[in-house]
């Protein structure tokens, strides 16, 4: 399940992902890179404009490296589609968000534990209101 602003959605890239291990040297127009977590975006820096989509490991909901990792990809002037998977909560959507992630991929259990009414409560991740709006929804 693939969770953005206005809800969930059904994936919608059909390309393979490939590992940094296992992307080409040459010819990538429109690659799909998974990262983990603690993945070096400086063996990224002069192909970024090759890439569609990165889509960055959370092992855990307790790992914030992703996060961190998403920045220092936005910073570096990464344009294309950013995807939090794994083990991300409805709670860190604001947070993944203003990390620069554009998206999450999150598995059926979550998504069931916390339904999009979850996600789409924190979806308004650019208001100055954010936690008083979460405080009054409970």
């Amino acid at each position: 399940m693939i969770v953005r602003d206005d809800g969930f959605h059904q994936e919608d890239f059909a390309g393979p992902f490939v590992t940094l291990d296992d992307w080409p040297a040459n010819d990538c127009g429109g690659a799909a890179l998974d990262l983990d977590p603690g993945a070096d975006a400086a063996a990224l820096t002069d192909r970024l404009t090759e890439i569609a989509i990165i889509r960055i490991a959370f092992p855990s909901f307790a790992d914030g490296r992703g996060f961190t990792l998403a920045a220092i990809l936005r910073r570096m002037g990464y344009a294309g589609r950013l995807r939090a998977a794994g083990h991300v909560i409805a709670d860190q959507y604001a947070m993944a968000r203003r990390a620069g992630f554009d998206e999450v991929e999150i598995d059926a259990a979550l998504a069931a534990r916390q339904p999009e009414a979850h996600w789409l409560a924190r979806a308004d991740w650019r208001s100055g209101d954010y936690q008083t709006r979460l405080r009054g929804a409970r």
